[in-house]
C-alpha cells in the first residue's frame, strides 16, 4: 500500500471509533454463539438472558452476522426474556475499543466457557 492509502486506512478507523454507539436502556450487549437460520440465531445476552434473535427487515441485507460477532440487542415487549432483535454488529476495532474503555467487563466471564 502507498503511503496515501495507508493514511486513508487509519482516518477510517478513527472516525469508526470516534463514533461507536452504544446500548440505551432496554438495550444490551451480546454475544451471538450460534446461527440457526432464517436470519435467526441465538445470543448470550450480558444480562445473563440466552435468547433467540432475528435481524429485523431493513438491516436484513446490509447485516451479515457470523459466530462470536458482538452485537446489540434490544428485547421485545412481548417474550422479552426469550426473543429479541439485533440492531447493530461491532467491528474489531470497535470491540477494542470497548474493552479500552470498560464497556464489556462481562465479556470476560463469557470467554472462559
Amino acid at each position: 500500500m502507498s503511503k496515501r492509502e495507508d493514511e486513508e486506512v487509519r482516518e477510517q478507523q478513527e472516525s469508526e471509533i470516534s463514533r461507536i454507539r452504544l446500548p440505551r436502556p432496554p438495550q444490551t450487549f451480546g454475544l451471538v454463539s450460534r446461527l440457526v437460520g432464517g436470519s435467526r440465531m441465538e445470543v448470550k445476552c450480558f444480562d445473563g438472558k440466552g435468547r433467540i434473535c432475528r435481524i429485523p427487515g431493513r438491516l436484513k441485507r446490509r447485516l451479515w452476522i457470523r459466530a462470536n460477532d458482538l452485537v446489540i440487542v434490544e428485547p421485545w415487549e412481548f417474550c422479552g426474556n426469550e426473543k429479541g432483535d439485533v440492531l447493530y454488529k461491532y467491528t474489531k476495532t470497535q470491540v477494542g475499543w470497548l474493552r479500552n474503555k470498560g464497556y464489556l467487563k462481562k465479556l470476560e466471564e463469557f470467554e472462559e466457557f
